[in-house]
């Protein structure tokens, strides 16, 4: 999930890629000596291909991340999650390719599972058959990465998932848990439409107004944890700071990630996806709001806000309980069953990478993914790794490159090399200075820190989809 940059806790990630549109492929241009760049159009989507000098073969397919409209435009299509790690693929050999998806923006998931393998397609015909491909992806991306292994078992050899959202329904189900208790909690007298607004950008600015007065008082600051709480959102936001200790900060941070959710999967957000899928695919009837806090990682910062404020949780419990609920549209959900949700079957290998403070999209999609794959026999096949970080993909080049090169290796020799977090962490600290910049998105801020690969267990996801 990915998020609007005005306000600080409405941008977690997204910034856009634009390419000028053209009818076919241009002609090969020397990126630099001995390399070539590709651009062009297919079936309605920008795409780019570069290859290096001498190509060892390995092709790695990236998938972007959810792009919102009204950010600031870049140049071209992204190829990594950052420049320096396309530098140093090319450099190393590695050809590069991907499509901006038709539409560019939004929950382009379904249009993604087609225009990348066009790209693939493409690259196949003008430049050739890759030995080996592997697919890559940022947040939404990262989910498009998993799915297009499955799709095309014969053509993707292994798959690197950042900070992925890979169960794409669970979080608009989780965020509509947390919009529904902020406006039953402290908004009752609102006119705010949750799903299929008729004023969607409305709605989402009240949800926004109704957090930040929330955070002026104890009892507004309790009754953000516990719609919080329903996300398992993190009490952990920026990418350059040590978790927050005092009650205020860490509710404060969390209440950032709250906005994010509001925002981006919120009545705003969801509308793009509601268009796609026909109606609104989410849905709360049946949910046992005591039971998901009971679950939820987030529990024990509820207890501790509410004994601060004077309040007895149960109290707002019972009124979520007493609050009508919001149906799904039985073809809208079908529609993300269809493109958005994967089954765990890994017949490529698959690593992922995910921060320990993301909330952007949550760790616990880890810990959902993990269970799929393991009751389905391929847990060989997969290694979850983690960046002590607060923030939403927040990596910087250097754990990127492990990352792949982890997977080469895998996909090379059909083992697995060490993933523990003093390798990965050791193997990192061998790039220069310029390889460890983290970008903390939400100020946009650059910060030069050193490799944090962590053992990591995630909570459970509270609305996985299978």
């Amino acid at each position: 999930m990915d998020l609007r940059s005005r306000r600080w806790g409405r941008a977690v990630l997204l910034v856009v890629v634009l390419l000028a549109g053209l009818l076919i492929a241009t002609p090969a241009t020397a990126a630099a000596p001995g390399r070539q760049t590709h651009t062009g159009v297919l079936g309605g989507a920008a795409f780019r291909v570069e290859t290096p000098e001498h190509w060892n073969g390995t092709l790695v397919l990236y998938s972007h991340a959810y792009f919102s409209a009204g950010l600031p435009i870049p140049p071209e299509v992204w190829l990594a999650n950052r420049k320096e790690t396309e530098h140093w693929l090319l450099a190393n050999g590695y050809a590069l390719a991907a499509s901006d998806y038709e539409g560019r923006f939004g929950f382009a998931v379904e249009p993604a599972l087609r225009d990348q393998i066009a790209v693939l397609d493409w690259f196949e015909r003008h430049i050739g058959k890759p030995r080996r491909t592997v697919a890559s992806g940022m947040s939404m991306g990262g989910g498009i990465a998993v799915l297009l292994a499955e799709r095309n078992p014969r053509r993707i050899s292994g798959v690197v998932a950042t900070c992925a959202d890979i169960d794409h329904l669970a979080p608009y189900n989780m965020s509509l848990d947390v919009t529904f208790a902020l406006r039953t909690l402290l908004a009752s007298d609102e006119d705010i439409d949750l799903v299929l607004a008729d004023d969607p950008a409305a709605s989402t600015e009240a949800l926004l107004g109704v957090i930040e007065r929330a955070l002026t008082t104890p009892e507004g600051r309790a009754r953000l944890t516990l719609a919080g709480a329903f996300g398992n959102l993190p009490p952990w936001r920026h990418a350059h700071h040590a978790p927050p200790v005092s009650l205020v900060d860490r509710i404060q941070q969390q209440a950032a990630w709250a906005s994010s959710s509001s925002s981006a999967l919120g009545p705003a957000g969801r509308a793009d996806l509601e268009r796609r899928a026909g109606g609104n695919p989410a849905w709360n009837v049946g949910v046992d709001y005591g039971r998901q806090l009971a679950r939820s990682s987030q529990r024990n910062l509820v207890e501790e806000a509410y004994r601060a404020a004077g309040l007895d949780v149960r109290a707002d419990l019972e009124r979520l309980a007493a609050e009508p609920r919001i149906a799904a549209d039985p073809w809208a959900t079908g529609y993300m069953y269809r493109y958005a949700v994967p089954h765990g079957i890994t017949p490529a290998p698959v690593l992922t990478l995910h921060n320990t403070g993301d909330g952007g999209a949550s760790t616990d999609q880890e810990n959902w993914y993990g269970a799929q794959v393991a009751a389905r026999g391929g847990g060989d096949r997969l290694r979850q790794v983690f960046s002590a970080r607060g923030n939403h993909c927040a990596f910087s080049g250097a754990e990127e490159i492990v990352s792949l090169q982890t997977m080469f290796a895998r996909v090379e020799t059909g083992r697995w090399p060490d993933t523990g977090a003093e390798a990965l962490n050791s193997a990192a600290a061998k790039f220069g200075p310029e390889y460890h910049v983290v970008t903390n998105f939400g100020d946009f801020a650059d910060k030069v820190m050193e490799p944090s690969f962590v053992s990591f267990s995630p909570s459970p996801l509270l609305r996985g989809s299978r």
